[in-house]
């Protein structure tokens, strides 16, 4: 959890005078405390480390460590507000809403104790450190479900002093600000990553263990990702339509001159146009993306338990995209056509799909759907490839520190947008099919429709408007990554604390 400098090895004599700390503290009116005795038992060496942690944490200086001084201390290593929250409940024995050094020190020790008992579970054969070995036979009768590489990524995040093996010390340095001692929840806190709603379509779907499953706590993070990203999709829909806008234009447009067009022919709660159908196909997207993924999960590794690699992750992903692509590609169409529509021509969604069946037919509801299953391919891919790299990439420098959410957050952007770099093309034209409207039948000149398809929109774009006509709109559409990335994370922290959900 948080790695800090300093060991308890060598012990003081039982006869040695308490040091300046023991007596500051014991000699203090402002802060009674029941448990000050205990403090002149301490060995000076654990008590000047205790000291110096409680110095780090204690920001503001004023001798107290409150949920400001924990959120921001905790944040640099990578851990939300709930761990600073959890930890001062547990540490703050008289209700007085922080922390003084004598609360610190008691509830500190208490909590090595805990760490020393599961430690000692850890070391098979007893000779005060735990190898790898050990750590697997460890997790594997705990019933934790984890393969021999992920498990030798854990012990090289806490060996510090590169040993191949982790010694008490650095065990206990590792976990020691954790609100828990459980080694269940030092595997959920190291493995999990937060799943953030930008708006985007083909992203891979979270892992879950095998406890997460079993408890429902996997819902929960759904639920919380899935109203994250229905604020986020709000927030930023004005965007989102103005990248509609421009890629469906023949020609070359400037932003704010479609942005005033909209605004005069609508209003401005035009620009949020598609955005109620838009947020209505998360829940169903989420669900069904996220049974497909644990479904193709089974199929790949049959019998076994291991941890999918990259590999299978991205196959499983992109599979999983693709059925909740199937599923939910009619709202797609609405979407972009409610996206597009001018004032006055649909009243509401089923008036929209309606007319669509009417005049154009049930294939209608399906236009597009080639490109946008070929664009799920090198988005997906190329997202989690990328987005694994330079997270792996910062951990072979940086072994021993959990990457902060801003690290996850520069590394999921940069892949998102490479993703989309990649893909934006076939995005393009999935919405120039979708928003092309073909009447059934003969027309008035005595002609018959034809329908268009993908190799005639891209023909026809590369011819009348060049290679740059295939990123038309994508300016918008980088725009609204930072915001919706923000807005994603700020709205999960809130939800998911409310649905008791651990943000790690």
């Amino acid at each position: 959890m948080v790695n800090v400098k300093g060991s308890s090895s060598g012990v003081s004599s039982s006869a040695a005078s308490p040091s300046p700390v023991s007596a500051t503290v014991a000699s203090s009116t402002a802060e009674p405390y029941p448990h000050v005795h205990y403090l002149s038992e301490l060995p000076a060496v654990d008590e000047e480390r205790l000291e110096k942690i409680f110095n780090k944490l204690d920001r503001d200086g004023n001798g107290r460590i409150d949920i400001h001084d924990l959120s921001e201390a905790l944040r640099e290593f990578g851990l939300s507000h709930q761990y600073a929250e959890r930890f001062l409940k547990q540490s703050d024995q008289t209700q007085s809403g922080d922390v003084g050094l004598a609360e610190f020190i008691h509830y500190v020790r208490e909590h090595e104790k805990n760490l020393r008992l599961q430690f000692t579970h850890l070391d098979k054969n007893r000779d005060g450190k735990v190898d790898l070995e050990e750590m697997i036979e460890a997790f594997k009768e705990l019933g934790i479900d984890m393969d021999r590489v992920e498990a030798a990524k854990l012990l090289k995040r806490m060996d510090k002093d590169g040993s191949l093996n982790i010694s008490y010390d650095e065990w206990r340095d590792f976990l020691l600000l954790a609100p828990s001692a459980d080694i269940h929840e030092l595997v959920k806190y190291w493995r999990h990553s937060t799943y953030l709603d930008i708006g985007e379509d083909l992203n891979v779907p979270d892992d879950f263990t095998q406890s997460e499953m079993q408890s429902g706590m996997w819902w929960r993070h759904l639920a919380a990702g899935g109203f994250a990203g229905a604020v986020s999709r709000t927030c930023t829909a004005p965007l989102d339509r103005l990248k509609v806008f421009l890629q469906v234009q023949a020609s070359k447009q400037r932003i704010s001159d479609c942005l005033q067009y909209m605004l005069k022919e609508g209003g401005v709660r035009s620009l949020w146009r598609g955005n109620f159908i838009n947020v209505l196909k998360i829940a169903p997207e989420s669900a069904i993306k996220f049974a497909a993924y644990e479904q193709v999960k089974r199929l790949i590794r049959g019998s076994d338990k291991r941890q999918l690699t990259i590999y299978e992750r991205f196959v499983a992903g992109a599979c999983a995209g693709g059925v909740s692509q199937t599923a939910i590609y009619p709202l797609e169409v609405l979407k972009t056509r409610l996206a597009l529509r001018k004032t006055g021509q649909y009243s509401s969604i089923l008036d929209a799909a309606t007319k669509i069946y009417r005049r154009e037919g049930l294939r209608s509801f399906y236009r597009g759907y080639i490109p946008n299953m070929l664009g799920i391919i090198p988005y997906a891919g190329i997202d989690l490839a990328v987005y694994e790299t330079l997270k792996k990439k910062y951990l072979s420098h940086h072994e021993t520190e959990q990457p902060s959410f801003w690290l996850l957050l520069a590394c999921g952007s940069a892949s998102s947008t490479l993703g989309q770099v990649c893909s934006y093309p076939l995005a393009l034209v999935r919405t120039r099919l979708q928003a092309q409207a073909v009447t059934i039948g003969p027309q008035a000149d005595g002609s018959v429709a034809i329908q268009p398809n993908m190799t005639n929109v891209f023909k026809r774009i590369l011819q009348t408007e060049g290679p740059l006509g295939l990123y038309r709109g994508i300016t918008p559409n980088f725009i609204k990554v930072l915001p919706a990335v923000s807005i994603s994370y700020v709205v999960y922290e809130y939800s998911s604390r409310a649905l008791g959900v651990n943000m790690t």
